[in-house]
């Protein structure tokens, strides 16, 4: 038997049915691989990208999903599943602020402004462009104040993140960006101001695919008939014994495993699931990881929709939420009948830093959408549905720390046998798109059965002026995601170059950088092993 055989023998146990999970066992049952399973603790496939649909007929996404993607594989992937069963939409974005709508994205129409805002706008970023450096940026909050200078930073950007990620921006990376920020120059922004001209297509989504029936999750419910009896519902875990390779489950069952790919959030994993001997400073680097919850409110309105807006972004502290979406102007399948309903998905996060009153985020948000003037008093009589989703965790927060962190959990977790992938087993936002997530499930079984490198999870972004052609998938360093033999190896190769490169030993011969070595690049082109 030869080590490809041999391999196919290993028992493969997926934890999470959400895009990830069901990417890796997705790619799995397409591989002719046979011995997998999944395990999700819902009774339902899809994680956080699942659709529910309530008792008066409105069908609500957990957030606003738009389905859009930088893969080839998640289009052949969704095609196949949905056939012509989807409805191809052009985003239309705004903000509110005071008291008026502005294209998205803001910093690029800020002659929307009153007057003396946009002049306060226009000259912070002149002053913020010319004579700051983003480069030498500590954090999202410096990088904001240098790109954007001191007058978008306090009308926007500041004020909207926080209420986006409930985290000061201080505390932020600013590696997360890349295509989700417009970095606008002055003669762009000038000359919106002074032409007086709309600047709507920016953005790396701007036309999105989205299933016509059964919201987000339907898409996702479609890889169960394909996996059938390769997974089961319903199976919560109480505990995982990395030591013995053992799942244990809350209803008693125990799975044995060979090799665990685990969408769990990672500091969960590592502080509370693993039974046995985790070191101390892997459980504490773990429980230093940030995250934001989420409140998902739907209204249902029994009246023909007011609007062709996709989305809107609110940055102002007259309403609890951050983002509404126009659910229904996604498919005329989303309400209970297109010509006389309509439905507003409004999503409010929490945190330590930004407490939410889960009891009255429904009147709060009701409240914020008439003061925002999306909604009148009038209009409660017409409210006919009222959905609320609470997600413990919504955002994984791209703090500061972040890399250091998973530069120590997530090597030491796959020299056990345990890949740890998702956006919450990633704890990467910016490759944590729906996309994103299911391509990290391919690509990690790609890697261990076929041998090949992981490119989604190393994902940087660069910042452009209109995001596109932004992503470069070369990894980090410091992104610890790969076989730790081979990073050693790699990283004794780089010792040995810059030894022979030493000044006076070798001094005709050009030195060679880590990038030309390979040692930033995801490693591992053989297969793992997983003694």
């Amino acid at each position: 038997m030869d080590q490809g055989e041999e391999f196919m023998e290993q028992k493969i146990v997926i934890i999470g049915a959400g895009p990830t999970g069901l990417g890796a066992a997705y790619r799995l049952k397409e591989l002719g691989y046979k011995n997998f399973h999944l395990y999700d603790r819902n009774p339902y496939i899809g994680g956080l990208s699942a659709s529910f649909t309530d008792e008066a007929g409105f069908t609500w996404d957990i957030g606003g999903h738009v389905m859009f993607s930088h893969y080839k594989y998640y289009d052949e992937c969704f095609d196949k599943l949905m056939g012509d069963e989807f409805q191809l939409n052009m985003r239309e974005c705004w903000v509110r602020m005071f008291d008026s709508w502005v294209p998205y994205p803001f910093q690029n129409n800020i002659r929307h402004l009153p007057k003396d805002v946009c002049y306060e706008c226009l000259s912070g970023l002149i002053e913020a462009q010319t004579q700051r450096d983003h480069k030498q940026a500590k954090n999202f909050g410096e990088f904001i104040d240098a790109v954007f200078g001191d007058g978008i930073s306090k009308h926007f950007m500041r004020p909207y993140n926080f209420k986006v990620w409930a985290h000061p921006a201080e505390e932020m990376n600013k590696e997360w960006i890349g295509e989700r920020v417009a970095v606008l120059d002055i003669n762009r922004a000038l000359k919106n101001v002074v032409l007086e001209q709309d600047d709507f297509g920016w953005g790396p989504n701007n036309m999105f695919k989205f299933p016509l029936r059964g919201g987000t999750g339907e898409f996702y419910k479609r890889f169960g008939p394909v996996l059938e009896g390769h997974y089961t519902l319903n199976a919560e875990v109480e505990y995982i014994d990395s030591e013995h390779k053992q799942v244990y489950f809350a209803d008693g069952s125990i799975v044995k495993y060979d090799v665990l790919i685990t969408t769990l959030p990672l500091d969960v994993l590592c502080t509370q699931t693993l039974n046995g001997a985790v070191p101390a400073n892997i459980k504490q680097a773990a429980a230093g990881l940030k995250h934001s919850s989420g409140y998902m409110v739907g209204i249902g309105i029994k009246q023909p929709c007011p609007s062709t807006k996709s989305w809107m972004y609110f940055p102002e502290d007259n309403c609890p939420f951050y983002r509404v979406t126009y659910l229904s102007n996604y498919s005329k399948y989303m309400t209970p009948d297109a010509d006389t309903h309509y439905s507003l998905l409004c999503e409010t996060s929490a945190s330590n830093h930004k407490p939410e009153d889960g009891d009255t985020v429904i009147e709060r948000t009701i409240q914020g959408l008439i003061n925002c003037g999306m909604l009148t008093e009038e209009d409660r009589k017409d409210i006919i549905s009222k959905w609320c989703y609470f997600a413990d965790y919504s955002y994984p927060t791209p703090s500061v720390e972040r890399d250091d962190i998973l530069a120590q959990v997530i090597p030491w977790l796959e020299d056990r046998g345990i890949y740890s992938r998702g956006r919450f087993g990633m704890w990467k936002y910016e490759v944590a798109n729906t996309d994103h997530s299911l391509m990290q499930g391919v690509e990690v079984v790609n890697r261990l059965v076929l041998g090949e490198a992981e490119t989604t999870i190393g994902i940087k972004y660069e910042s452009t002026e209109d995001g596109r052609k932004a992503a470069s998938h070369e990894r980090s360093i410091k992104a610890g995601s790969g076989d730790p033999k081979k990073e050693a190896e790699r990283a004794a190769l780089l010792a040995a170059q810059q030894a022979a490169n030493a000044p006076g030993d070798k001094p005709n011969e050009p030195h060679t950088s880590e990038e030309e070595l390979g040692v930033t690049q995801t490693p591992n082109n053989g297969k793992v092993s997983l003694q």
